[in-house]
């Protein structure tokens, strides 16, 4: 039987990974799956929908990090249940893997991306893992991180690029780094909220620039890019995580076109 990460074709077909940072409730996770649903389904654009289901990397220890792991987990089945919709979530410890059975793509926080145990459980999983990046990472030391895994998995390995640290609370992207990772035979991803954001910017919390998200995610297109991760949500400004990132969900359709007709010249 056909699951449904197989008709994503990864590495084929042009994807969207795209959702909500973390999940905050059942409402706002079923509000942007389905907005997003119809607006893929018009531009025929493949789309895995992601949330993490804990946020393990906080600037404050009073951050919000999760409504509760298991909770988090059952509103993310309901999306693939309901929606039919590929799912993506972080993970930050080798014991979490069997807590994942519907989750189709496993996501190594840039943070982890040098820890071989936990890639190399991931991939025992058999389920794609994307590795984003270190914002410390030259883009040829991802070659290792991703060979960790990708000899367990069957090369069901994706990398993301999501900036580099520039002095300090402020990231660059440096495009090379995409056409570098490319040139290792796994789709790279680039991750256009992630990139914009200034860590620990705010003292207690992230900032950002939401304003270049666009900007970004097209320049990406044109270098050449797998597939384009967005976080996204209907109200940003009352996001319990990287609410200074986070994109207007009524912004992604005009989003996806732009970057759409770049990629299918």
């Amino acid at each position: 039987m056909t699951q449904l990460i197989d008709k994503i074709e990864i590495g084929k077909k042009f994807f969207l990974i795209a959702g909500n940072c973390v999940v905050e409730d059942e409402a706002t996770t079923m509000e942007t799956a389905a907005f997003l649903k119809e607006v893929c389904r018009k531009l025929n654009l493949p789309l895995v929908y992601k949330s993490s289901y804990r946020k393990a990397n906080r600037t404050s220890a009073e951050s919000f990090s999760t409504i509760g792991d298991y909770r988090a987990l059952e509103i993310m089945s309901k999306v693939k249940r309901d929606l039919e919709l590929p799912l993506l979530t972080d993970i930050h410890e080798t014991t979490e893997v069997e807590m994942f059975e519907d989750i189709d793509i496993l996501q190594i926080p840039a943070f982890l991306c040098r820890q071989t145990e936990l890639i190399q459980m991931a991939a025992k999983s058999g389920k794609w893992v994307n590795i984003k990046k270190g914002q410390f990472m030259s883009p040829e030391n991802m070659k290792e991180a991703a060979e960790k895994g990708a000899w367990i998995n069957n090369n069901r390995i994706m990398l993301t690029e999501r900036g580099t640290s520039f002095g300090y609370n402020n990231l660059v992207v440096d495009f090379r780094g995409v056409t570098i990772m490319r040139k290792f035979g796994w789709p790279v991803i680039f991750d256009a909220t992630h990139s914009v954001q200034r860590p620990g910017g705010l003292g207690t919390s992230s900032g950002g620039d939401r304003e270049f998200v666009v900007s970004l995610a097209q320049a990406a297109a044109a270098v050449g890019i797998d597939g384009l991760f967005v976080e996204t949500h209907p109200e940003p400004e009352r996001a319990k995580s990287d609410a200074a990132t986070q994109l207007p969900l009524e912004q992604m359709p005009e989003l996806l076109g732009n970057v759409l007709e770049i990629v299918r010249r």
